[in-house]
């Protein structure tokens, strides 16, 4: 989205080449239309605002305006490392306005088990002794064995983690179980109700 100083839009160009960008600004957010504008859509018919109507309101040299809030934190979260970079950015409290209030809901974590300070532990969830849960957000109902390791990753809800089994810079979906001794290495992405078996060694592994 190409703009003039005070916001402005001059030129509006969907999903262009590599060689084609001109700017660092791009359409993603909300739209706010005054109501006359819906008339400018055809009736009965698949319409897209990128590649119609905003072009469109372009030719007929309309006030067209685009808002970049200062200080904005933005990130493309379609593959798993921005995800995961993502979770760690907020972890951090490096996502601007937005600040976790409450890291730890009502959960089960023996004595000895070791979470660090920014790692968010859902409801229900359980830790036992000697596991260690280091930057990283585990969903409600999760379950970590002994000596079970899990760092810089995001694990979904209602999941298990076999003793002494390592997950690390990894996505592990809902309903999950990760065997004994496992160890699930970074890139890995485990969709929902996955089982990896006791001693499997997987890395950058999409399941």
């Amino acid at each position: 989205v190409e703009t003039e100083t005070d916001g402005r839009i001059h030129r509006f160009l969907e999903k262009p080449k590599e060689e084609e960008i001109t700017c660092n600004t791009i359409n993603a957010g909300t739209y706010i239309l005054e109501p006359r504008v819906l008339d400018f859509i055809p009736a009965g018919e698949n319409y897209s605002f990128e590649y119609g109507l905003f072009p469109d309101l372009l030719k007929r040299k309309e006030t067209f305006y685009a808002h970049v809030p200062p200080r904005t934190y933005w990130i493309d979260i379609g593959t798993p490392e921005r995800y995961l970079q993502a979770h760690q950015d907020l972890l951090a409290n490096r996502v601007g306005r937005i600040h976790i209030k409450e890291r730890r809901g009502s959960f089960d974590s023996a004595t000895v088990a070791e979470i660090d300070e920014l790692s968010i532990i859902g409801d229900d969830s359980q830790i036992k002794p000697g596991a260690q849960i280091i930057n990283s957000v585990l969903g409600q109902g999760c379950f970590v064995e002994e000596r079970a390791h899990v760092e810089n990753s995001v694990i979904w809800p209602h999941t298990r983690i076999g003793t002494a089994a390592k997950v690390s810079n990894a996505i592990v979906g809902r309903g999950c179980h990760v065997g004994r001794s496992a160890v699930i290495g970074p890139g890995s992405v485990l969709g929902d109700k996955t089982s990896v078996t006791d001693y499997t060694i997987t890395g950058g592994a999409k399941l």
